[in-house]
């Protein structure tokens, strides 16, 4: 076969190890168009020096890397940047899944999410606070943990050169996160550290005001990522006795994850609830 022979679609398919159909898709999508289209027949002829292009394809495609990133490859001079941020992207999807893993095996070891919830008060409270967005569900871990560590490292700024009063560093810190109940498209995330009434808000932070009230508490044990377990059966008992969140849920963190193993560290759960005459 000469490498200036048109090939039919069929014969070049079976060459290259693809369908018909997939060789057609990749066409109308401008991936891998043929050669050559017969005006009067429609027929669709491709070229033996295309075959490398159809195989790594074929082969990038087993690797579950998408045709829009495919088509990047094919057209870059940096083919290494855009793999590179395929394979980050299914890093965190496979992060993801063995979060979901780990939630369903303790769903498994200890049946559907319960909890021993109370009801408390607390009192009003004012806070240093950061504030971003999350994309999505999956993204709440990697914020929540950016907010944590720009508010410590602010607050920590905002103490040099002053003199320490009882607890230094983080361990004397009351650190909450708010998340709202509804998760939607974009879900805003608010971490806060208690602020003594005479200290102003460190610089790059906002000084604002915890309402207080009562609310429904139940205490999770376990890791960060699993947290929903607990705030599901928390969501589930307000519910089913009629009370009414007026707010976002707080996250009270009880230990440093720095010194705590993961299925170690406490977190208190938090609704707040509408209040009754």
């Amino acid at each position: 076969m000469n490498d200036d022979d048109p090939l039919s679609i069929g014969q070049f398919a079976r060459l290259v190890r693809l369908s018909v159909k997939q060789l057609r898709h990749y066409a109308d999508l401008g991936l891998l168009p043929p050669a050559r289209v017969d005006p009067d027949t429609g027929y669709r002829y491709y070229r033996a020096d295309q075959a490398r292009d159809a195989m790594s394809i074929g082969l990038l495609r087993s690797l579950d890397v998408p045709l829009a990133a495919i088509k990047d490859v094919l057209s870059t001079q940096d083919p290494a940047r855009v793999l590179g941020d395929v394979r980050d992207r299914l890093d965190d999807e496979l992060a993801r899944r063995r979060r979901s893993l780990a939630a369903l095996e303790r769903i498994l070891a200890s049946g559907l999410p319960t909890a021993e919830v109370t009801l408390r008060r607390e009192e009003p409270q004012r806070v240093a606070v950061v504030r971003d967005v999350a994309d999505s569900p999956e993204d709440i871990g990697r914020v929540t943990g950016a907010c944590v560590g720009r508010l410590l490292a602010l607050l920590a700024a905002g103490e040099q050169g002053k003199p320490k009063e009882g607890k230094e560093g983080a361990e004397g810190l009351r650190l909450v996160g708010l998340f709202p109940v509804d998760l939607g498209e974009y879900i805003p995330i608010t971490i806060t550290a208690a602020l003594p009434e005479d200290r102003p808000a460190p610089p790059g932070t906002t000084a604002d005001l915890l309402p207080g009230g009562t609310f429904a508490c139940a205490t999770h044990t376990g890791p960060y990522d699993q947290i929903s377990l607990t705030a599901h059966a928390l969501v589930a008992w307000c519910v089913e006795r009629g009370h009414t969140p007026t707010g976002p849920i707080r996250e009270l963190y009880l230990n440093d994850p720095a010194v705590t193993a993961p299925d170690q560290l406490v977190t208190q759960l938090l609704i707040p609830l509408e209040e009754t005459l």
